[in-house]
């Protein structure tokens, strides 16, 4: 709840979210980039040892700006360093950290296929993306996402 408050906070909109568990095969073939490497074994544990959340989140400058809120990997450095951002107030460890996010607009892309296989990202950059730069959206509580608010579901007043 506490990172869904800081992502609406922050501005973020919301365009898919869902909670989702992972197996030890799906996690690794999440982190497959890092296969080999001395923490690989334990970000996959973590991934799979529970439920979680996956967002796909809009911004301008998405990206960047989403890896700022997070805060260093290293929970030490960022409970030191940015004590106000996530892995700072709620990261135990390096990799168990809280929060996951992209690199770049291309491996976003490919984490949205993979959690988000349903949704087309071409198609949202097309139809619904402009109208989310016109102010053409609303919040729903009980869908945890942004929508874009469509000429037949404007209310007449």
């Amino acid at each position: 709840q506490a990172v869904h408050a800081a992502i609406l906070r922050h501005r973020f909109l919301i365009v898919r979210a869902k909670e989702l568990r992972c197996g030890p095969e799906q996690s690794r073939r999440f982190y497959q980039e890092h296969a080999g490497r001395f923490f690989y074994q334990r970000l996959v544990e973590f991934m799979a040892s529970g439920p979680m959340w996956a967002y796909i989140l809009a911004h301008e400058n998405a990206v960047p700006l989403w890896r700022s809120l997070m805060g260093p990997t290293k929970v030490f450095r960022a409970r030191h360093s940015d004590p106000d951002s996530i892995r700072g107030a709620y990261g135990l460890t390096d990799t168990r950290n809280t929060t996951h996010g992209s690199d770049s607009p291309a491996s976003a892309s490919r984490e949205i296929a993979f959690f988000f296989p349903e949704f087309n990202e071409q198609r949202w950059y097309e139809e619904d993306e402009p109208q989310l730069r016109c102010g053409q959206v609303f919040y729903s509580p009980e869908e945890r996402v942004h929508r874009v608010l469509r000429a037949d579901e404007a209310q007449v007043t």
